[in-house]
């Protein structure tokens, strides 16, 4: 079948949610993707955020064939050994002491809400409380997800959305403590923002947040989904600020490709009880060997330090484009997920990159982002700045 054949089929038959480029996918080897036609493109987008591995990691392809032919699902009324093995991976790389398998970053974060919520009501026995999130910020499309996600335009269509729900500005402490009274349980926020333009947070807000949280007892969410599993250089971005959160959330690359979710807590925050929470698939042994797998490549490869290496590089190489083009105004970001800020739209520069074999994505109107796999080298960096030069030029 042809390539416009599969997209008339799709427009067909699916939900038109999204407007799709103009390209069918039908392979990927390393950290490049081929499409029906067989053109070759070096990825720089990682299927935003998650194939931290590339493309056909043959450790990785193994260990999931080797878990279907043996079990896919029980279901959570029993135990399975991938769970375990999983479970314990992630506690081990985050720190922290429990951990929900969910089936996708908008899951955990409704999670991470619940347990927020109920850790205030096991205080009090009171269902008022509220939490705070950020304005521009991006965690999910559920409505739970949605309420903390700090954009009016993705939220007008469903309201009403779930109470309680206040919006401060990203890096002002003082936006913050304005709106904290008693009935504040928590503070929900991105590291590092991601689809609200690549804001990386400062560290002394990120240190207040966690001194304002000690003092009145509020839980402090971190949402990782996208700045996770080692893409700033660290295994989760607030690592690198050396300030831990009660909550965490994490997805994407996490699975690497598998829809695979995660929230975790410390001992304190872990309220939730049974018949509080629950999922079918989250989980299950085909996702967990996943999850198992991708940490020990991780650590096989120490691809938190080659992330934290190349990510050097390529903002060395992103900075001398700012000062070359006029068209770019600045570069935000940290390791190896950054954003050029254009002084125009960037969506016709990612149509351009295509048509130069380069795949790159936006975030809002004007942001350039990339969020390579982490399996990346030098060489491919000087790929992609030669691919991008031509399509700004």
């Amino acid at each position: 079948m042809s390539t416009n054949n599969y997209m008339e089929q799709a427009e067909k038959n699916l939900l038109h949610t999204y407007n799709r480029y103009q390209i069918v996918w039908d392979k990927g080897e390393s950290v490049y993707l081929f499409d029906t036609n067989g053109k070759k493109y070096l990825d720089f987008a990682a299927g935003i955020a998650v194939n931290s591995l590339g493309y056909s990691n043959e450790e990785y392809k193994t260990a999931l064939k080797e878990q279907i032919d043996k079990l896919m699902h029980v279901s959570n009324l029993y135990y399975n050994a991938p769970l375990a093995e999983a479970g314990e991976k992630l506690i081990k790389a985050s720190g922290l002491d429990k951990v929900f398998f969910t089936n996708s970053g908008t899951e955990a974060i409704e999670g991470a809400i619940k347990a927020a919520r109920k850790y205030a009501y096991d205080k009090d026995g009171k269902t008022d409380h509220e939490i705070i999130a950020m304005n521009h910020s991006f965690h999910g499309r559920s409505m739970g997800a949605l309420s903390v996600t700090g954009n009016p335009h993705y939220q007008e269509a469903f309201k009403p959305l779930i109470g309680g729900i206040k919006f401060a500005d990203f890096n002002d402490l003082e936006s913050v403590k304005a709106l904290i009274n008693e009935k504040t349980c928590a503070i929900i926020l991105e590291p590092i923002q991601g689809e609200g333009g690549i804001y990386p947070a400062e560290p002394a807000f990120l240190e207040g947040l966690r001194a304002i949280c000690d003092e009145k007892d509020i839980l402090l969410i971190f949402d990782e989904i996208q700045c996770g599993m080692g893409r700033t250089g660290s295994m989760f971005a607030w690592q690198g600020y050396g300030v831990k959160p009660d909550i965490m959330t994490s997805a994407k690359a996490l699975g690497c490709g598998v829809p695979v979710g995660a929230f975790a807590m410390t001992e304190k925050a872990a309220s939730l009880v049974p018949g509080d929470h629950g999922t079918t698939y989250g989980g299950n042994p085909l996702v967990c060997a996943a999850v198992s797998k991708v940490f020990d490549i991780f650590e096989k490869e120490n691809l938190v330090e080659h992330a934290k290496e190349i990510g050097g590089y390529l903002t060395e190489k992103l900075d001398t484009l700012v000062d070359k083009y006029d068209c770019i105004e600045t570069r935000r970001g940290k390791g190896l997920m950054q954003g050029l800020v254009l002084k125009q739209p960037a969506n016709p520069v990612v149509l351009k990159a295509l048509e130069q074999g380069l795949i790159v994505i936006t975030a809002g109107t004007n942001v350039l982002r990339m969020v390579p796999p982490l399996v990346i080298e030098k060489e491919h960096v000087d790929e992609m700045i030669e691919k991008l030069e031509a399509s700004l030029s």
